[in-house]
């Protein structure tokens, strides 16, 4: 995803170094990343990343994204990191890819099931972490939140545009 939280993601490797690739509904220039491509670019671009970190929105086009397929189109060696919707990954396939050896590792703090039950398989694996996610989660995020409101609210009273709305048919923020 390279939506605000993909590229705060970017920003911040890109700063230790790192080549940061994105994909979104289409391809456009965004100085966080090295480029951002088409979504349906993904599958082509797989091959050749390390890390491969969704923070994308759970969409008709997100959802089970993250298949059989991907997976396997991915480099040998990768490690996945699912930070966005816990359904855009198929968890069976997600298993096979860490059974077979094909993936390094990942990183998960959503699941296709949530909460993710005591017995689940993920919980015995030594190269998962896994975390409680906490999107919105910080020291001082209910006088945040009230700013954000009484900002908006403000906006609203002057016939400004809102700041981050949301398009209910994309199921996310607009850009």
């Amino acid at each position: 995803g390279a939506g605000s939280i993909g590229r705060e993601i970017a920003a911040v490797l890109g700063g230790l170094g790192m080549e940061v690739v994105g994909t979104a509904r289409r391809a456009r220039q965004d100085s966080a990343f090295a480029r951002v491509h088409r979504q349906e670019d993904l599958p082509a671009l797989l091959g050749d990343a390390d890390y491969v970190i969704v923070a994308a929105p759970l969409t008709d086009d997100t959802r089970g994204l993250f298949d059989d397929r991907h997976f396997r189109l991915m480099k040998p060696g990768a490690v996945f990191i699912n930070v966005g919707r816990g359904a855009v990954v198929r968890t069976g396939a997600l298993l096979g890819a860490l059974d077979s050896g094909r993936l390094a590792g990942a990183a998960l703090d959503v699941f296709e099931e949530e909460p993710l039950p005591p017995e689940h398989p993920l919980w015995r694996y030594p190269n998962v972490m896994l975390s409680a996610h906490m999107a919105g989660d910080f020291v001082g995020w209910r006088r945040a939140l009230g700013d954000q409101f009484v900002d908006n609210f403000q906006r609203w009273r002057r016939g400004q545009p809102l700041a981050n709305p949301v398009d209910k048919a994309r199921g996310y923020g607009r850009r």
